[in-house]
């Protein structure tokens, strides 16, 4: 006979054990599965080991979604502050490094370990290293799926698709969330790499070559995203915090542009130095890194390096504009590999945002980066994951 639990969570990583939790608290038998041999790989490697485990001031305008609105119930009802007080009471220590983003002091095995530790306790049972090869319902009409797994068949009353996205395929992530609603007709929301380094080519590339290692504070906008954070030049194009951020927003062929100068009014301060006999280049140093400012001018400007005296207000002008609003456009994006989520996902409107069941699927849950909503780096992901787990469990 097949093995029988009332809710069987395929995928056990943030999302996943948050939902194992709370639906064993209710007294659920629960059965967590995952094809990984190692738990939660991508916790383990988040914030370069240190896991940033939530951002204290998450909230709605942090997410990405065709349905913007989806994710207010459930972070409204699972807060950081109520994650924070899990990691209190496994005395873990933690530190707010910027902007409300705050990581584990010592490792992020700890919240693997407090996640662990809290399944065990609600009883939660757990197969890993598990493939599931199919999911079918025992019959039509009737309530329930069953599973076949190299380890056997199992039937429960409720499943949970927790299996996450497409990024990082090197620790194993998978398109099997997404088969799984295509199967029982819920739609999936176009996919794409997000939270990601931007690529370029030709001309552009050769030009940002010459300034590859260098990072500035700047301000990045495009199609509606702003982010005032670090940016990268590399070997291939831009990566660092701000890039990051806006490569969500980013479209194939669209500028992103780059304020090189958000605390300073470039034209005042040029037209205030337009006497003097110093170089343009030595003049941008007071804001700008030396090896980039003569860089910068000499490829995107489209003027000489010369002394700043010897500009005329108009090209002052224009050069201005320029470090306010310097415009370049990516080719494309490093993809899957380099990308922190998955962009898109499990149509929301398909799901109910109290519960996260799919509406025309009694019994089925998608929870997590499978879902189309999609956070802003500093650990607004992993809010999304244990709210929507949180959820989730409560109606499993």
């Amino acid at each position: 006979m097949p093995l029988k639990k009332d809710v069987v969570v395929i995928g056990a990583g943030a999302a996943g054990m948050m939902c194992a939790i709370e639906a064993g608290k209710r007294g659920r038998s629960v059965l967590l599965l995952d094809h990984a041999t190692r738990l939660a790989e991508k916790i383990r490697i988040s914030g370069g080991g240190r896991c940033n485990f939530t951002n204290r001031y998450a909230a709605p305008g942090n997410f990405l979604s065709h349905n913007p609105h989806f994710c207010r119930s459930a972070l409204a009802r699972f807060t950081p502050e109520h994650f924070i007080a899990l990691v209190d009471k496994h005395n873990i220590r933690y530190h707010e490094k910027k902007l409300g983003q705050l990581f584990c002091d010592d490792s992020s095995q700890q919240i693997i370990e407090l996640l662990r530790h809290e399944c065990n306790e609600a009883g939660v049972q757990w197969q890993m290293p598990c493939r599931v090869t199919n999911v079918t319902r025992p019959s039509a009409g009737t309530p329930g799926f069953m599973l076949e797994t190299d380890i056997g068949d199992l039937t429960t009353d409720s499943l949970v698709i927790a299996t996450g996205g497409l990024s990082i395929p090197q620790i194993g992530s998978s398109s099997f969330g997404y088969r799984i609603a295509e199967q029982f007709g819920i739609n999936v929301m176009p996919l794409r790499a997000g939270l990601v380094p931007l690529i370029f080519s030709g001309e552009q590339l050769t030009q940002l070559s010459n300034l590859a290692g260098i990072a500035l504070d700047a301000e990045i906008s495009c199609n509606g995203g702003r982010f005032r954070e670090n940016l990268l030049i590399t070997h291939r194009g831009m990566s660092g915090p701000a890039i990051l951020q806006i490569s969500s927003y980013w479209r194939q062929g669209l500028p992103i542009h780059i304020n090189l100068l958000p605390d300073v009014d470039a034209k005042t301060w040029l037209f205030d130095h337009r006497h003097c006999p110093a170089l343009l280049s030595n003049v941008l140093t007071q804001h700008l890194p030396r090896r980039f400012a003569k860089a910068w001018i000499d490829a995107f400007t489209g003027v000489q390096d010369e002394p700043i005296n010897r500009y005329d207000d108009k090209s002052l002008k224009r050069i201005a504009g320029q470090l306010h609003d310097w415009q370049v456009t990516p080719e494309g994006t490093a993809g899957y590999r380099k990308a922190e989520v998955t962009l898109g996902g499990v149509d929301t409107r398909e799901l109910s945002s109290r519960t996260m069941e799919a509406i025309k699927v009694l019994g089925l849950f998608f929870i997590g980066e499978v879902v189309d909503v999609t956070g802003h780096l500093g650990g607004f992901n992993f809010q999304w994951a244990w709210a929507s787990g949180h959820a989730a469990g409560q109606f499993a």
